[in-house]
């Protein structure tokens, strides 16, 4: 069956074969779901895992793209506080030209023109709005336009286009940063087609150093370890949409 999909027609306009997103993992959301990534997830599984719907992540990265290509290479920020998005993300600054930022977001970065790292963006991409909480505050004080990577987990106030992704996963990251990469570069004009496009998913999944490499093994086995939450039993499945109080509470709980 496909998540989220509801025909041939749909499926074949796809910008990846469904089964290239399933492989990367797109798809898997937290344990957690908010209000705001509701009308984004398609199912809870048994496992207690919310599961993003494909049709939704492939229509809103197609989008972001067009968004992004309306505006000039330098007015282009990313924002990428972690490992994995910051080394995909990279990749697609310098394939795009796009300006970005990775790891810890300065206080300021857009709003202290004293700043070394002073920067005027008229559109930003976030990867992570839990962790780059403060970039979105600078950029909605200024009007920026915020397009957000968004988890089942996360809130999207203030946030402009959500593009609905597992913003943690090394494959997903890369999966997402390749066809926006793939997509704008259509745009700019560098590419003539998909055929032209001389770059693989694994590309943008891969370190070019041996350091950063063993530090992503690292961070990887740690993840791989049983958490708290893997041991829990799982949750009940959920309450039918008709019984809005039970389902009400579940949200305010997961928020």
């Amino acid at each position: 069956m496909v998540i989220g999909m509801e025909n041939e027609e749909t499926k074949s306009s796809m910008l990846l074969p469904q089964d290239k997103y399933l492989e990367a993992g797109v798809h898997i959301g937290t344990r957690f779901k908010t209000i705001d990534m509701k009308p984004f997830v398609f199912k809870k599984r048994d496992d207690g895992l919310f599961i993003l719907d494909l049709r939704k992540i492939d229509e809103r990265i197609r989008l972001a793209a067009k968004i992004l290509s309306k505006y000039r290479p330098e007015e282009v920020m990313v924002v990428a506080s972690r490992l994995y998005s910051a080394n995909a993300a990279g990749k697609f600054a310098t394939l795009t030209g796009v300006d970005i930022v990775k790891g810890r977001f300065i206080p300021g970065t857009m709003t202290n023109v004293r700043l070394e790292v002073f920067k005027e963006p008229k559109v930003m991409l976030v990867c992570d709005p839990k962790g780059e909480a403060e970039a979105i505050r600078e950029a909605t004080r200024l009007g920026i336009t915020v397009i957000a990577l968004c988890d089942s987990d996360n809130n999207t106030a203030f946030i402009d286009w959500v593009v609905p992704t597992n913003n943690k996963g090394r494959k997903a990251l890369a999966l997402v940063f390749y066809l926006l990469s793939r997509e704008l570069m259509m745009a700019q004009g560098k590419i003539p087609s998909y055929d032209q496009f001389p770059y693989r998913i694994d590309y943008f999944e891969r370190f070019e150093d041996e350091r950063t490499e063993e530090i992503a093994k690292e961070i990887e086995a740690e993840e791989a370890k049983p958490q708290a939450d893997d041991l829990a039993i799982p949750e009940a499945p959920e309450k039918d949409k008709g019984d809005a109080p039970a389902e009400a509470a579940e949200e305010k709980k997961e928020e």
